[in-house]
């Protein structure tokens, strides 16, 4: 994967917070310092990852236009390639240039079909470049490329029709996901700042008069905040990847749910021991 200025900015962003953290070192803003500059440098990453989403998602509604626009244009008895040239002009969206491109390799005279596989591996989205393979393979054969067209154009429809209600009958469940999380982060921080030094109090006071051996060491509240912040870190990584497979059947869509997830259990930590933890 390329990293695109922006990412870099971002971990050139990251890399000086972190030195700027050192001027924290072995005090409790140290490591609340370096979270920060975790998130900082792994935002435009996630940010990209989002964008690259919603962007597939658009080329497939265009793609979907594009083709009918082609159903109506070839019905009328006009040959494929010259319905690719007369449409080339309207607006498709994230599609325009590429539409464009391919209606001018057609005018050069580049067989439609080298001109489809190059739109293909322009546009790189698996649904499109589906599509596009059995328009090739119909015209190459001969078939009738208007029934053709029309069954890409249904079958890029029922597709996205199907994803759609997929995504809206999970929305529950998805805010079921996050509910649940948050309520796993308030039974943490519960047993982090209540049961725990209560357990510890016990503990002590056991040792003091002399039971339970004596042999047991007072708990050290850092490496019980460290551990707990670790386990809603990575609680939250997987609950979002999975919210994301769930709602849109695809790990990497799970990524934004997953970054969410972690800020909100950072910050909600961080803040809690900064309370609480005196």
């Amino acid at each position: 994967m390329k990293i695109k200025i922006g990412q870099w900015v971002g971990i050139l962003v990251s890399l000086i917070v972190v030195a700027i953290s050192f001027l924290f070192f072995g005090t409790a803003m140290f490591f609340f310092i370096i979270g920060i500059a975790v998130l900082v440098g792994v935002f435009p990453f996630v940010f990209s990852t989002i964008r690259s989403n919603m962007i597939a998602t658009q080329k497939e509604e265009m793609f979907l236009e594009f083709a009918r626009n082609l159903v109506e244009s070839v019905k009328t008895g006009t040959p494929i390639s010259k319905s690719i040239v007369n449409v080339k002009n309207r607006s498709y969206g994230v599609l325009s240039e590429n539409v464009k491109k391919l209606a001018n390799q057609i005018q050069l005279g580049i067989p439609l079909n080298k001109a489809l596989t190059t739109f293909a591996k322009d546009v790189n989205n698996k649904t499109i470049s589906r599509a596009l393979n059995l328009i090739g393979q119909a015209e190459r054969a001969g078939g009738d490329i208007g029934v053709i067209l029309e069954s890409v154009a249904d079958a890029v429809s029922t597709s996205e029709k199907l994803k759609k209600e997929r995504k809206a009958a999970i929305q529950t469940l998805v805010v079921q996901g996050y509910i649940i999380f948050f309520v796993f982060i308030i039974i943490i921080l519960v047993m982090q700042f209540r049961i725990l030094p209560m357990i510890s109090g016990i503990a002590e006071t056991g040792g003091a008069f002399g039971l339970g051996g004596g042999g047991g060491q007072p708990i050290d509240q850092a490496e019980i905040s460290n551990a707990f912040l670790y386990l809603l870190l990575i609680q939250g990584l997987f609950t979002g990847l999975t919210v994301g497979k769930l709602a849109e059947g695809n790990i990497k869509a799970g990524i934004k749910h997953s970054f969410a997830l972690v800020v909100m259990s950072f910050l909600i930590a961080a803040g809690a021991n900064a309370f609480f933890g005196g």
